[in-house]
């Protein structure tokens, strides 16, 4: 998702999040569900005998928690662009609070995109200045990429297509 956010200074600040179709409490509502499911389920097992079910739905239920966790967390990222107008480009990385800042130069930075590997998967952006790359929305769908696109080139910033080289198949 591509934001705008409001800014003090004459500069723009734009927020970038991956899509997120549920909420934290949504996915510990469902795992709930799972685990109320899968207690009636071992429940019934175990009162005919069956009771080395017990440590596999464990393990199962624990598995399914970690990959709840795990997409959760990796949908927090996000990146704010600062697109100031006294030359300087800003991005900030991180997952709730900044981890990472790259400052550059807007006359002498440079934005690659990426041929996208398959019709149905976004391009990847990165920016460069020098010797330095940073990739930027890596997490966007084709719609929010497409949009931040637009931007940088009503920003002026020139932005160049590359290939990805193909990788072989065997």
């Amino acid at each position: 998702m591509v934001e705008k956010l409001p800014s003090d200074d004459e500069s723009s600040r734009y927020l970038l999040t991956p899509n997120r179709s549920m909420s934290w409490q949504g996915n510990v509502r469902i795992w709930l569900a799972l685990f109320v499911l899968s207690a009636l389920i071992v429940t019934g097992f175990s009162l005919i005998g069956g009771w080395m079910i017990l440590p596999f739905a464990g393990l199962e239920l624990a598995a399914l928690a970690g990959g709840f966790y795990y997409t959760s967390r990796q949908c927090q990222k996000q990146e704010v662009l600062y697109l100031g107008h006294g030359g300087v480009i800003r991005l900030e990385k991180g997952i709730k609070r900044k981890q990472a800042e790259w400052e550059m130069p807007r006359q002498y930075t440079r934005v690659w995109q990426d041929e996208p590997r398959h019709p149905f998967t976004p391009a990847k952006l990165h920016l460069q200045f020098r010797n330095e790359e940073v990739s930027l929305g890596g997490f966007l769908n084709m719609d929010d990429t497409a949009a931040l696109l637009a931007i940088l080139q009503r920003y002026g910033i020139t932005i160049q297509k590359r290939k990805r080289p193909e990788s072989r198949r065997f």
